[in-house]
């Protein structure tokens, strides 16, 4: 199983970006794989990356995602193309279609018909990557406008279709779609042993596009937590997991918790949603049942993780993507080599 890292945040701000070089620079020395670049409303994922690319070597350098609302498709196969060049070829293009508060708040975009839109945006993407005109006849994108003077153009830096396209999605039919034409799964709100509901979408989408499951990279986040207080750990972790369920979203679109409820906690993630809006944040958290936190993390005593890893190795994970922790630059980087070590070991 490889190692992914991820750095930024909704709420990033660079604040610490020397520690973040640091803490990626030495990622690259001890062979993990991937280091994943955040984007929300804090500091872009594409900006992080071309800094990155001649400080690093090995690790491949991926938008994780790169908003689909915020970029035209034809800027997202300029950026790719760039950030290859920079990268020696060591650069992942991360997709995912957000969110409507985000896209529709922040961006001004509409939110409807986003499994259409991907498929059309990936499109044209390759279009502009492997060198051909950029054409699309919509419903979502149509390249050229039609009525004007505008016509179908090639980008001009030299073709590289190899760039691998990932998708970040969590929806049955989104899902299906990454299988069919996506290199690679940037997967969140993953359970192992609820993972035939997320598995069997990716293969039905791969065997529709003539390939197998195995053709893809399929990475998930994970919390990686070593403690023999186990308690202490469950406690410290059901505010985040509160915090997805309630808050991840609107009361009407929350992705997360959708996911979590097709995995068998739909009536404890409805329940903490409800509290959770209705402002009641306290009651939410104790809300949280116990066996979710650690159905969804990787915390307790290090056999508890190991044998959390390899439940997750066992249903075809390949990936485990994690944030380091620690409060240091010192601590973050110990914790990372603690955890590439646990993998390791799989």
């Amino acid at each position: 199983m490889k190692t992914a890292i991820s750095i930024g945040s909704a709420y990033y701000d660079g604040s610490n970006w020397e520690d973040l070089v640091e803490l990626v620079k030495l990622a690259d020395r001890i062979g993990v794989e991937y280091a994943w670049s955040a984007e929300a409303w804090g500091m872009d994922a594409v900006s992080p990356l071309a800094y990155l690319a001649p400080l690093t070597k090995t690790i491949r350098l991926g938008t994780g995602i790169m908003q689909t609302s915020a970029r035209t498709p034809a800027t997202a196969a300029m950026t790719s193309l760039a950030l290859a060049r920079l990268t020696n070829n060591r650069f992942v293009l991360g997709l995912g279609v957000s969110g409507p508060q985000v896209v529709e708040g922040l961006h001004g975009a509409s939110f409807e018909k986003p499994l259409g839109r991907l498929r059309e945006y990936i499109n044209i993407v390759r279009q502009g990557i492997s060198g051909e005109r950029i054409q699309n006849d919509g419903p979502q994108y149509v390249l050229p406008r039609p009525g004007g003077e505008g016509k179908a153009l090639r980008l001009g830096m030299p073709p590289n279709p190899s760039i691998p396209i990932y998708l970040a999605t969590l929806g049955p039919k989104m899902l299906e779609l990454t299988g069919e034409l996506a290199d690679g799964w940037v997967g969140t709100s993953f359970i192992p042993e609820a993972s035939d509901d997320v598995i069997s979408h990716l293969r039905i989408g791969a065997e529709r596009a003539g390939r197998s499951l195995a053709d893809l990279d399929l990475q998930v986040n994970a919390t990686i937590e070593v403690g023999d207080d186990v308690e202490a750990l469950i406690k410290k972790y059901k505010k985040s997991a509160a915090f997805t369920l309630g808050a991840m979203g609107s009361p009407e679109t929350n992705f997360y918790n959708a996911a979590f409820s097709r995995a068998g906690w739909e009536s404890m993630a409805k329940r903490v949603q409800t509290l959770w809006v209705s402002g009641d944040k306290q009651a939410a958290v104790e809300a949280v049942d116990d066996d979710f936190v650690l159905a969804t993390q990787m915390i307790g005593n290090e056999s508890m993780v190991l044998e959390r890893l390899r439940a997750t190795a066992a249903v075809g994970i390949t990936t485990i993507r994690i944030v380091p922790l620690g409060r240091s630059v010192r601590e973050q980087q110990a914790h990372l080599e603690h955890v590439r070590s646990l993998i390791q070991t799989l």
